[in-house]
């Protein structure tokens, strides 16, 4: 009886050693075909030869746009940030950055756009003294058609590509007015278009302090220049007198990280931490920190945000929230905390690829997190609407009696309340108390 017992649990025993070894074996067996490159690269290449053998239309396809199909799925599979860029688009993005395109002046919202898909789009600025500007298209105008195409199936690049051109040349644009319900039909002629990352409130550069010494900059995103032309815009208003100022990075989708350091650094002590970078590869792990150069440690500062402050606006203002270094103020962030590197290929094309994200001096992690400001103050989207059509100095002819009365009198209540809140510091400060760290001393509250 103790014989046919022991044989029996000898038997269960190598039968779940056989069960359990055999598939261990084949989840070994699944990873290794998973990871053989060659065996997946041969694979790749017979579905690419079966396509130019087989479908109907293989003899209008090349090979070229069939690799470049291939690799835009495969990078757009990764995350909503790695993209292979064709040659074209990685020009245009050197555009960008270095700040001067041919083109009419028109700004295309962010959170407008999914990629991949067919989007409403809608003009959330148009730049001063441009095509755009003076064929008074204003911010809210919905594009329908560019050129006689209708633009219900146009991603935000095939919109870009296509108002973008020489200089001179002509492009026709259909847009349709939410606020009249009527659509009109306006051709622009490109020019070139000149592309200032830094602002005051009038677009003209002249950067004026109120009676309070409290200054403004707005930074519409990080391009090349744009520490520079931050320090001149600060030189300027030191000349009479700054005590106080508001960085205003609404709507800022970001761009180079280098800037958002040298942005950051401008109001902080030697050697602060502004950002860290972690990733796979050695050469991707960074620590960024302040030169010290022209900085000033003491400065009031309120940074303004929103939900359209993404990637590098979020740097600097999750760097100075997290050292006490400045009052964040308006609408959580956007949430991209992921570094893209650009990697030239040799045809021309370029791989934007997320290789590292970062993190605040304190290691919180913005990525699809965000940055929540101290100070809560929410806007609708028709409110910011109409301010955008009033800071952009557009003319109003196009709109009705109103709308137009209804745009004079918008008032900015994140930028109303980021003054107060610095009027009240630069009290505390008259009272003999240190204004270089600065923190909310209100609750959070909504508008």
């Amino acid at each position: 009886m103790k014989r046919r017992f022991f044989l029996g649990l000898l038997v269960a025993v190598l039968g779940l050693n056989l069960l359990f070894g055999t598939r261990l074996y084949l989840s070994h067996a699944e990873t290794a075909a998973k990871e053989n490159a060659y065996e997946n690269i041969e694979l790749f290449t017979r579905v690419l030869e079966t396509i130019r053998q087989n479908y109907v239309d293989g003899g209008k396809i090349s090979y070229q746009q069939l690799i470049h199909s291939a690799l835009k799925g495969m990078v757009s599979s990764l995350d909503p940030h790695s993209e292979f860029m064709e040659a074209r688009k990685y020009d245009d993005m050197r555009k960008d950055t270095e700040g001067a395109f041919g083109g009419v002046g028109i700004v295309l919202g962010v959170r407008t756009n999914s990629p991949g898909k067919g989007v409403t789009l809608t003009v959330s600025e148009t730049m001063e003294d441009t095509p755009a500007s003076r064929g008074g298209i204003t911010s809210g105008d919905r594009i329908i058609k560019i050129n006689g195409q209708s633009t219900e199936k146009f991603n935000l690049d095939d919109a870009v590509r296509r108002l973008r051109g020489k200089p001179g040349t002509d492009v026709t644009v259909t847009i349709f007015r939410p606020a009249t319900e009527q659509e009109s039909e306006i051709k622009l002629t490109r020019a070139v278009i000149k592309v200032s990352s830094v602002r005051d409130q009038n677009g003209r550069g002249e950067y004026p302090l109120d009676e309070n010494k409290i200054g403004y900059v707005r930074l519409r995103q990080f391009g090349e220049k744009t520490s520079d032309e931050l320090e001149t815009a600060i030189g300027k208003m030191e000349k009479t007198g700054l005590k106080g100022l508001i960085v205003d990075l609404r709507d800022n989708p970001g761009g180079l990280l280098d800037q958002a350091v040298k942005v950051s650094e401008k109001f902080l002590p030697r050697g602060q931490l502004v950002v860290s970078t972690e990733a796979r590869q050695v050469a991707d792990i960074a620590k960024y920190t302040a030169s010290g150069r022209n900085a000033r440690p003491q400065l009031p500062l309120v940074i303004l945000v929103n939900g359209g402050s993404a990637s590098a606006s979020e740097i600097v203002a999750g760097c100075l929230q997290d050292v006490k270094r400045a009052v964040v103020l308006g609408e959580q962030t956007f949430g991209k905390g992921s570094v893209q590197s650009i990697l030239p290929l040799s045809d021309g094309s370029a791989l934007r690829l997320t290789t590292a994200k970062y993190y605040t001096p304190s290691h919180k992690v913005i990525h699809e997190k965000g940055i929540t400001p101290d100070v809560v103050v929410a806007m609708s989207a028709e409110e910011e609407r109409r301010l955008a059509i009033k800071r952009s100095g557009a003319p109003l002819d196009a709109l009705d009696a109103a709308e137009r009365d209804l745009v004079a009198k918008a008032r900015d209540a994140q930028l109303d309340r980021a003054t107060d809140m610095l009027k009240g510091i630069l009290l505390y400060d008259k009272q003999g108390k240190p204004a270089g760290k600065v923190t909310a001393q209100a609750e959070p509250v909504k508008k």
